[in-house]
């Protein structure tokens, strides 16, 4: 039931972690204020496929 999926900097568009979510507790898109390395500030991030 779990499925794997990316998560994607709001700011500068890369892809930056993998993480797991289980679908049928969460069917939305996942958003998580996580730390970019590329920014060097934690920023949103949104799951892509």
């Amino acid at each position: 039931m779990r499925v794997r999926i990316t998560l994607r900097c709001g700011t500068c568009k890369q892809r930056n972690y993998n993480t797991t979510k289980n679908k049928k507790n969460t069917p939305d898109r996942l958003e998580m204020n996580k730390y970019c390395r590329f920014c060097r500030k934690h920023t949103l991030h949104t799951e892509t496929k």
